[in-house]
């Protein structure tokens, strides 16, 4: 072995552990995936793939698996050539920043990873971080549910618990450390990595996945509920066999509607909401959402064919708040809350339509069990843009990108595996 393919393979596995890393913080609070994917990609560029034309031809023969990776980064160059456009290059050049990981993943969609990278054990180690977030959670809600002053000493000022009983108290503040959309979306992701790493061994990832459900339920996230149900409802009619399957999913679908939506009343925003009224008024007021809807759609013609510009749906918003006199959506900063709405204002329709291409590329170029992960991935990822930016925090994108890479490899390794099959039954034939 030559002295830089010693360095290559240090620096390969160096590369592995960063990712293992980064895997791990996605259930905890961002400033640390956020160094931790950053480590990684120095790590990856250090490691000198791009340098080998032998695992660069290999990789673009098989350029299937990469193109939803290229697919983004083609996104990424696009809202760069909105900044032509864009009035406020500020908002542009701080939206180019954030949005960067679209466009580094690139090189590794087309020079790959290095052999150390297994699937198996990048899902094991997400759904061990992510059930060791559980008790994490719940512990240090309830410490300040208990010690609402310690809220306020680690900078928190908004600490709602007065005459709250704990699971409303943990409602109103799971927020407090880490996005709850974020963390329930990572969550489910987790319970579903569980039933592939430990398939047909309920008795390992059942628990495992019960005890990830119950944090979900415990931060009282509408969305990610329903998107909770939509995925069970997914699974059964996946594993369900035999002539009836059909007459059984739709039983699984009315049933996990029907607990979605109980679960959903129970909350106590839903149950202030009834209490008041559904009128337009009563809904802006329990629900902004649909109010800022209401106001982002008001003019579409702002926007319609060519956007405003990457980076510009913020700006316009406050814009429209003022216009319709709405301070306190203003005094909140408060964001388009859809991820498809603000494509739209920002990159046009055009924008919007290659957006969704893109991701639904994702289930069309996976592979095996990559394909059955890619389904559960774009299912969550989709209906959780239907209320919030995905990407406004830097969360998002560090789950995007970890399971991008995470799909690609059980994609290649069935690729592998299939290749192996054509080959020896080649030569079985030959012989």
């Amino acid at each position: 072995m030559t002295k830089f393919e010693t360095y290559q393979s240090t620096l390969g596995r160096i590369n592995y552990v960063l990712f293992l890393i980064a895997v791990a913080s996605l259930p905890f609070p961002q400033i640390v995936e956020r160094y931790a994917l950053v480590a990684w990609l120095i790590g990856w560029v250090l490691e000198l793939r791009w340098l080998k034309v032998k695992d660069y031809q290999l990789s673009v023969s098989n350029l299937q698996l990469s193109c939803p990776l290229l697919l983004f980064g083609i996104w990424y160059v696009w809202r760069a050539l909105s900044g032509l456009w864009s009035p406020d290059q500020h908002a542009w050049s701080f939206m180019m920043e954030r949005y960067l990981m679209f466009g580094l993943l690139v090189p590794v969609a087309i020079y790959g990873v290095n052999e150390c990278y297994d699937w198996r054990m990048i899902g094991k180690v997400l759904v061990i971080s992510c059930a060791a977030a559980v008790p994490f959670y719940i512990l240090l809600m309830t410490a300040l549910y208990y010690h609402p002053e310690w809220a306020f000493a680690m900078g928190y000022k908004e600490w709602i618990g007065e005459g709250l009983n704990w699971w409303d108290c943990f409602v109103v503040n799971s927020s407090f450390i880490k996005h709850r959309l974020f963390l329930c979306t990572i969550e489910i992701i987790a319970a579903v990595v569980a039933t592939q790493i430990w398939q047909g061994k309920p008795h390992i990832w059942l628990p495992i996945v019960l005890t990830m459900l119950s944090l979900i339920v415990f931060t009282g996230s509408r969305q990610s509920i329903l998107t909770l149900v939509a995925v069970i409802i997914i699974y059964a009619i996946i594993h369900i066999k035999g002539r009836y399957r059909w007459l059984y999913g739709a039983g699984i679908v009315i049933t996990g509607l029907c607990i979605g939506i109980a679960i959903l009343f129970m909350h106590p925003r839903m149950r202030a909401m009834l209490a008041d009224g559904i009128a337009l008024e009563q809904l802006q007021v329990h629900e902004p959402r649909v109010g800022i809807w209401n106001i982002a759609l008001s003019s579409p013609k702002d926007y319609v064919w060519f956007g405003l510009g990457g980076g510009q749906s913020h700006e316009y918003m406050m814009a429209k708040y003022d216009e319709y006199q709405m301070g306190y959506f203003k005094y909140k900063q408060y964001h388009v809350h859809n991820q498809y709405l603000e494509e739209w204002i920002e990159l046009g329709i055009f924008g919007v339509i290659f957006f969704v291409i893109a991701w639904i590329s994702i289930i069309y170029c996976s592979r095996g069990i990559g394909r059955q992960t890619a389904i559960y991935f774009v299912t969550i990822c989709m209906l959780c843009m239907l209320t919030d930016c995905l990407w406004g925090k830097f969360d998002g994108i560090a789950i995007w990108a970890v399971l991008m890479l995470y799909i690609y490899l059980q994609s290649r390794a069935d690729h592998l595996e299939q290749s192996r099959d054509n080959i020896a039954s080649q030569q079985e034939s030959i012989s």
